[in-house]
């Protein structure tokens, strides 16, 4: 059998994941049609989200890393008046005391206390570690799981129109009939920050409960939802011509430079850095994060960032011998 062939270029792609799938699953379909195993993604959605979900193909993996530990923005609905042993929509209630109406001014109490810099306790089946296992198999073992309180930022947390009664469907528990309060909210938040606790703590200092019904990721970083494509779109491009894949994504060089500032190489730096020996410089630019270090033909070579006096290399995309041939960027 002839071997398929493989995406002729890495990069990204922005995928508008759907609900009822795993991150994997969309990972998984992502591979098949861009013909290449080296596929993964940055922050994981739960079945029950939508949204942005950023995918790397090839050597541009190594910018996951970086992707998925920057802020997110979010659109959700929290519903006010029972609790789920998950914090969403798709657990068993655990109480439903009900919530008739919701004051305005105390839910936005409720909400400033979740705002800036706090202590969250991650979701019960979070995919958080407990004695080498996830807390969510532990969780679904029968085990009582409790996790530690993490350092978490809040940027934005704020309603977004007026809550509105709702009626909490029979199969939700309490024998439907319920009353509760939907509420539309939009986060910004760091990495790490877990949509379903701000709705489960929201909820307690309401004295009523809440879990979400429903979570929309609109922004990953530099990645907003205005850059996503469906599944759909994303294999109908690869696929239109199954000997010479054209995959439709945001190449390696682009995505490195929008992420990070740009750091020019002359041939003889290009070179040692395709070999893993960061750039001598004397005068470093300010700062600590990452730099994009660029070829003299525009190709990003690798990353590198500052270490005291000096840059030290983080990783490399083109290997020895490519730094100063024009072209594309490395086939992977």
């Amino acid at each position: 059998m002839a071997r398929r062939p493989d995406s002729p270029r890495p990069g990204l792609v922005v995928i508008d994941k759907p609900q009822g799938i795993t991150s994997h699953d969309a990972v998984s379909r992502v591979r098949r049609a861009a013909r290449t195993r080296k596929v993964g993604h940055a922050g994981t959605l739960d079945p029950m989200a939508t949204g942005v979900l950023v995918v790397g193909i090839g050597k541009a993996t190594k910018l996951l890393t970086w992707v998925s530990g920057d802020t997110k923005s979010y659109e959700a609905t929290i519903r006010f008046g029972a609790s789920t042993r998950t914090d969403d929509a798709e657990g068993e209630p655990t109480s439903a005391p009900g919530c008739a109406e919701l004051d305005a001014a105390a839910l936005g109490a409720a909400l400033e206390g979740l705002r800036g810099n706090i202590m969250q306790v991650p979701s019960a089946v979070s995919a958080i570690k407990v004695g080498g296992r996830r807390a969510y198999a532990r969780v679904r073992a029968g085990e009582e799981v409790e996790l530690e309180a993490r350092p978490v930022r809040v940027e934005r947390l704020d309603l977004i129109g007026a809550p509105r009664p709702a009626a909490l469907p029979a199969r939700d528990g309490g024998g439907g009939g319920v009353p509760v309060v939907d509420a539309d909210i939009v986060v910004e938040c760091s990495s790490g920050t877990y949509i379903r606790a701000l709705a489960r703590d929201a909820g307690a200092a309401l004295g009523c409960g809440a879990h979400l019904v429903r979570l929309r990721r609109t922004r990953v970083g530099r990645f907003g939802i205005g850059d996503a494509l469906t599944l759909e779109q994303f294999e109908a491009g690869a696929c239109g011509d199954p000997e010479r894949p054209t995959v439709p994504l945001i190449p390696l060089d682009d995505a490195a430079r929008a992420m990070f500032p740009v750091i020019d190489l002359d041939p003889r730096e290009a070179a040692a850095l395709a070999h893993g020996q960061a750039p001598a410089r004397r005068n470093l630019p300010d700062g600590s994060g990452p730099l994009a270090a660029t070829a003299p033909d525009g190709r990003v070579v690798g990353l590198v960032a500052r270490s005291g006096d000096r840059l030290r290399a983080l990783t490399v995309f083109l290997g020895p011998g490519a730094e100063g041939t024009a072209g594309e960027g490395a086939a992977e």
